[in-house]
């Protein structure tokens, strides 16, 4: 698997916790940092997804992070994965910088995944995409990591 993102992730907590979940992930994800774009917010956007396009594996199964997304619970995002996975096409995540994503970005997306409703800190979304994947992977695997259930 491989992680597509604009900016780079600056040593601090944020990308500790990213190291910690990703160490764990197996396969780990893959990091490909692409530069922050400048100029005004619909050039940004333009210069970021080109750049982000143009680090895309050609054959990839593309996954855009996109508040517009599915938003599966855990076991849904497990079963998402697997198919993914399954599909003999190496899955790539796309984290798009804080305008988002221009429009060619979603037309290539293969599938588009939300985080959820709120809003996230860039430097949050890596971790938490990490985390995710681990937890996915742990429930196709049947690993007691995932504690599914919620009190009555």
């Amino acid at each position: 698997m491989r992680l597509i993102a604009v900016g780079k992730l600056r040593a601090g907590p944020e990308a500790d916790l990213f190291a910690r979940y990703n160490a764990r992930l197996r396969p780990p994800l893959d990091v490909t940092e692409v530069p922050e774009g400048r100029g005004a917010p619909a050039e940004v956007k333009r210069r970021e997804s080109e750049a982000l396009l143009a680090a895309l594996p050609a054959t990839a199964f593309a996954v855009a992070l996109d508040g517009g997304g599915a938003s599966p619970d855990s076991p849904g995002l497990a079963a998402l994965l697997e198919r993914w996975l399954g599909s003999s096409r190496p899955v790539c995540f796309l984290i798009g910088g804080a305008e988002g994503f221009d429009a060619p970005i979603i037309a290539r997306a293969d599938a588009t995944l939300s985080l959820g409703p709120m809003t996230w800190p860039h430097m949050l979304v890596r971790p938490l995409l990490a985390e995710q994947l681990f937890r996915a992977r742990a429930i196709a695997t049947g690993h007691p990591y995932h504690r599914a259930g919620r009190p009555s």
